[in-house]
């Protein structure tokens, strides 16, 4: 019982995003894009013109409606839960952090590429880092962690990204930039196991 009380960055995460919508929820409308860029969303022209650089960071924290926020919440806990307990809670936030940020730098980049400027939040990006530090994490690990399985997070992923491509109003380039930064990042920061109660016990 004890072990289920230790991924409390993940639980931690959990509760802003869901406080921080609710804020918002109260304040005002959270499918409203004006509103959503009042309060911290993603917007190329003013943070390449206004240099409103902290957006990077705030858009991560802000969803649009229940279901952008539940789906997201679902996949951080299952994701977070597992890779938190594996990696530890500095390397797990770093991946997180790291990984939404850079997700929306590419995002950002493209759409300021493409002229193509919208109104984008949510914290997919560092969630598909958390998916892409976890396919390390496993793969290191010759291919299994407890009930994950490397096929099984890549077959995940692969899905995740197909049903992104294939829907309107996604930020697929937030997605797969989040998803090689974790990837990356995991590779670069995991040193194998670090709870082996964790791991006996799944």
């Amino acid at each position: 019982m004890k072990q289920k009380t230790e991924a409390i960055c993940t639980v931690a995460l959990i509760i802003i995003n869901i406080a921080v919508f609710l804020i918002l929820t109260i304040l005002g409308s959270t499918e409203d894009a004006v509103f959503m860029i009042r309060w911290g969303a993603m917007y190329e022209p003013l943070i390449a013109q206004e240099h409103e650089y902290y957006r990077i960071f705030t858009s991560m924290f802000l969803h649009f409606g229940i279901s952008h926020l539940l789906n997201n919440m679902v996949l951080l806990g299952a994701l977070g839960w597992n890779l938190e307990l594996e990696i530890g809670k500095v390397r797990f936030l770093l991946i997180y952090l790291l990984s939404g940020i850079m997700g929306n730098i590419v995002s950002m980049y493209h759409n300021a590429a493409t002229g193509n400027y919208v109104v984008s939040a949510g914290a997919s990006g560092a969630i598909f880092g958390l998916m892409g530090g976890l396919i390390y994490v496993v793969i290191a690990n010759r291919g299994r962690l407890g009930r994950l399985s490397a096929r099984g997070l890549l077959f995940m992923a692969a899905l995740s990204l197909y049903f992104g491509l294939t829907s309107s109003g996604v930020d697929n380039l937030a997605h797969i930039g989040g998803l090689v930064t974790g990837f990356i990042l995991a590779a670069a920061l995991y040193r194998g196991k670090t709870d082996s109660r964790f791991r006996s016990a799944v």
